[in-house]
C-alpha cells in the first residue's frame, strides 16, 4: 500500500474514532426523543358515524377518501347515533378514536360546570347545521287536531312519534324541547324505533310522525321532503328555542331548495339546527387531528343549503373544549411545511423541531471538546515514547551504555511505523531529534569510560 494512502487511512481513523462517542450520544437522544414524541401517526383511526343510511355515514366515507392517499385507514364504526358514539368514545375498550356527536345530544353536559372534566375528550370544531327534521302525516294531523294545522310542539300531545332509539342523539334533545314547552315525556307516546324502519312506520300510518336530526344530504331527508301526504313541521320559535339552548341555531329551509320546478317545499321553513362536531380523545395523535381538520376544511367549507361558504367547519358551538391541534388549525390553517412538503416529512420535522433544538444545545457544548480530543490522541503516539526516553537517560551511568543504546536504537526503529498527519510531523521530529540528544550524551559516557 502506498505511504501516502496508508497515512490518509490512519488519519481518517483516527478522525473517526475521536467523533464515534460523539455521535452515538448524538443517536441515543435522537432515538429516546422519537419514541418519546412518537412524532409518526399510527396507520389506522377508527370512526364512529351513525346508521348506514345517514349523513354521517356518508361523511365518514368522504373522510376516509380524504385520509387515503396519506397512507392513513379511517375504519367506520356504524351506530345508532351521537349518544352511542359518545359511550363508545368514553369506554376504553371500544377502539374507537374519534366520533360524530350531535349538539345537545350528551345528556353528561347539562349542568356541568366549566371545570368539570370532560371524560378525556375534546372537540374539533362544528362541521354543519343538523336541522331536527320533524316529519308528520297530513291525515294525522287532521285527525289528531280537527282540521287544525300543526303550528307549535304543545299540539303534539297524545300523538305517535318516532323519536329514535336510545343510542341516538334525537331523545335526549326532544326532553329538552318537550321541556322547554312544558311537556312532560309522557305527553307523547314515543317509538324507539331506528331511522329506516321509523320512516316505514310512518309512511305506513303506523305512526302519526318521526323526528330525527341529519344534514340534509341524508337520503330519508331527501326522500320524505317530496312524499306526498308527508309534512315537514315548521319551527315558528325557532328563534327563541336558539336563546333557551346555545347549542342550537335557527335555519330556514327556503322555498324551493328541493325542487325549483315543483316549489319544495312551497314555501320557507324554519328549523332548529344542532350543530354536529367531531370528538376525540384526547389521546389521538395531533397529526390525525391535523388531517381531520383539513379534511374538515375542504369536506364541510362549501356552501349548502343552511350555511355559507366558508361557514364551516367553527370553532363555535362546540359544547366542549377544542382540541389542541384544531384550535391551531382555527388560528392558522394548513402548517406551513405541510404546503410545501409531503406529509410526513413535514410532520416529522413539526414535531421534532423543538427536540431537535434541545439536543443540538447539548451537542454544541460537547462539540468542542473533538479538537482536543483529537489532538490528544495524535499527541499521545509520540509522549509515550518520551517515558521510554526519560528511563533510558535516568539510568545512563547506571547501566552499561551500550545496552542503553541498543534500546535507544529500537526506540528509533520502532518509531519509523509511527504515522501522524502533517500538521503534528513537528512534533515527531523533535522526539528524534531528542533521541539524538541522549545518544549523543550516551556516546560521551561510553568514552569518557573507556578513556
Amino acid at each position: 500500500m502506498p505511504t501516502s494512502l496508508r497515512n490518509t487511512l490512519l488519519s481518517a481513523r483516527d478522525l473517526a474514532l475521536t467523533v464515534l462517542p460523539f455521535f452515538l450520544v448524538a443517536a441515543v437522544l435522537l432515538f429516546v426523543a422519537y419514541q418519546w414524541l412518537a412524532p409518526t401517526p399510527p396507520k389506522k383511526i377508527v370512526l364512529a358515524t351513525g346508521s348506514p343510511q345517514g349523513a354521517y355515514a356518508a361523511f365518514g366515507k368522504r373522510y376516509a377518501d380524504q385520509l387515503q392517499p396519506f397512507g392513513i385507514t379511517v375504519e367506520l364504526r356504524y351506530t345508532e347515533g351521537a349518544a352511542e358514539n359518545l359511550a363508545l368514545l368514553r369506554s376504553p375498550d371500544s377502539g374507537v378514536d374519534i366520533a360524530f356527536v350531535q349538539g345537545g345530544a350528551d345528556a353528561q353536559l347539562s349542568g356541568r360546570s366549566d371545570d368539570a372534566p370532560l371524560d378525556g375528550l375534546s372537540s374539533l370544531g362544528s362541521l354543519f347545521y343538523e336541522p331536527l327534521w320533524l316529519f308528520y302525516r297530513e291525515d294525522a294531523a287532521q285527525r289528531l287536531l280537527k282540521g287544525a294545522a300543526l303550528n307549535s310542539m304543545t299540539q303534539l300531545s297524545g300523538w305517535k312519534i318516532n323519536v329514535g332509539p336510545p343510542g341516538s342523539g334525537v331523545p335526549n334533545l326532544m326532553r329538552k324541547l318537550l321541556d322547554a314547552n312544558n311537556m312532560a315525556p309522557g305527553d307523547i307516546s314515543a317509538l324507539a324505533q331506528a331511522q329506516t324502519p321509523a320512516v316505514m312506520a310512518l309512511l305506513a300510518g303506523d305512526s302519526d310522525a318521526v323526528v330525527f336530526a341529519s344534514a340534509p344530504e341524508s337520503l330519508m331527508v331527501q326522500m320524505l321532503l317530496q312524499t306526498p301526504g308527508v309534512k315537514l313541521f315548521s319551527f315558528a320559535q325557532a328563534e327563541a328555542y336558539s336563546r333557551r339552548f346555545p347549542f342550537i341555531s335557527p335555519v330556514t329551509l327556503p322555498r324551493g331548495v328541493v325542487d325549483l320546478a315543483k316549489d319544495t317545499p312551497p314555501s320557507d321553513v324554519k328549523l332548529i339546527a344542532p350543530t354536529a362536531t367531531l370528538v376525540a380523545r384526547d389521546t389521538v395523535h395531533p397529526a390525525l387531528i391535523q388531517l381531520f381538520m383539513q379534511s374538515a376544511h375542504q369536506i364541510h367549507g362549501e356552501a349548502g343549503w343552511f350555511q355559507k361558504k366558508g361557514e364551516f367547519p367553527s370553532a363555535s358551538n362546540t359544547e366542549r373544549p377544542l382540541a389542541k391541534e384544531a384550535d391551531r388549525f382555527y388560528r392558522n390553517g394548513t402548517p406551513l411545511l405541510q404546503r410545501y412538503l409531503p406529509f410526513w416529512l413535514a410532520n416529522l420535522i413539526e414535531r421534532m423541531w423543538p427536540v431537535l433544538l434541545s439536543i443540538a444545545a447539548i451537542l454544541i457544548p460537547l462539540s468542542r471538546l473533538l479538537p482536543p480530543l483529537y489532538e490528544f490522541r495524535i499527541r499521545s503516539r509520540i509522549f509515550r515514547w518520551y517515558a521510554q526516553l526519560r528511563a533510558i537517560e535516568t539510568d545512563a551511568g547506571q547501566r552499561p551504555a551500550s545496552e542503553l543504546l541498543t534500546e535507544l536504537n529500537d526506540i528509533e526503529k520502532r518509531l519509523e511505523g509511527v504515522t501522524i498527519p502533517l500538521s503534528y510531523a513537528n512534533q515527531l521530529y523533535a522526539l528524534r531529534g531528542h533521541i539524538n540528544l541522549v545518544r549523543e550524551r550516551l556516546q560521551s559516557q561510553r568514552t569518557a569510560a573507556v578513556g
